[in-house]
């Protein structure tokens, strides 16, 4: 497994070992002790599956009082996967990273509590995984909007498909401090 740091602290794009052979491939895509030796010392509750067709882009999203740390993984597909960070005080607040996972490459990006993630389809159809550090609570659910000309992410697709609610969120300075994740311990 080799490991490389991303431009916002905590952001890590990890590259697992897979062994290929003429009947496809074997990968290990988590092992709870290699990971914590690798800086990840999270438990993870909760995994999520999300299936989606070609320039579906889904995102921005963040959990305010219960924020989640994600660790994304492409098992079909290829998507541009996108960090924000939205922890206060950070140096970094407000910048973002983006990085392509494909069920080839089989890269995986973990991404700390205190951001928002998004990602966006690029081929025909892709499938995802991510485990969270913090289960999903409906009435926590936040986010911001995809193309804020403040961000300034680069997004492969110009014209993505959203649902109703993405479409509709605010840009990141709309979004009142109370409503920006509250991350603790998240070292």
């Amino acid at each position: 497994m080799e490991i490389t740091e991303g431009k916002l602290g905590g952001v890590l794009l990890i590259r697992p070992h897979a062994f290929p052979d003429e009947r496809g491939f074997f990968t290990e895509t988590y092992h709870v002790e290699k990971y914590a030796e690798a800086g990840i010392n999270r438990t993870f509750v909760q995994d999520n599956f999300s299936f989606s067709k070609k320039h579906v882009l889904r995102g921005l999203h963040f959990q305010s009082a219960y924020p989640q740390g994600k660790l994304v993984y492409v098992v079909q597909g290829e998507v541009w996967d996108v960090a924000v960070d939205l922890r206060r005080g950070s140096a970094t607040f407000g910048q973002w990273e983006g990085h392509t996972l494909t069920g080839e490459n089989h890269h995986q990006l973990y991404i700390p509590e205190g951001f928002a993630h998004g990602f966006v389809v690029l081929s025909d159809t892709a499938a995802v995984l991510y485990k969270c550090t913090d289960v999903y609570h409906p009435d926590d659910d936040f986010g911001l909007l995809w193309n804020d000309p403040a961000l300034g992410i680069d997004w492969p697709v110009r014209r993505p498909v959203l649902s109703e609610k993405d479409g509709r969120l605010p840009p990141l300075h709309a979004i009142a401090d109370d409503r920006l994740p509250r991350v603790r311990d998240a070292g």
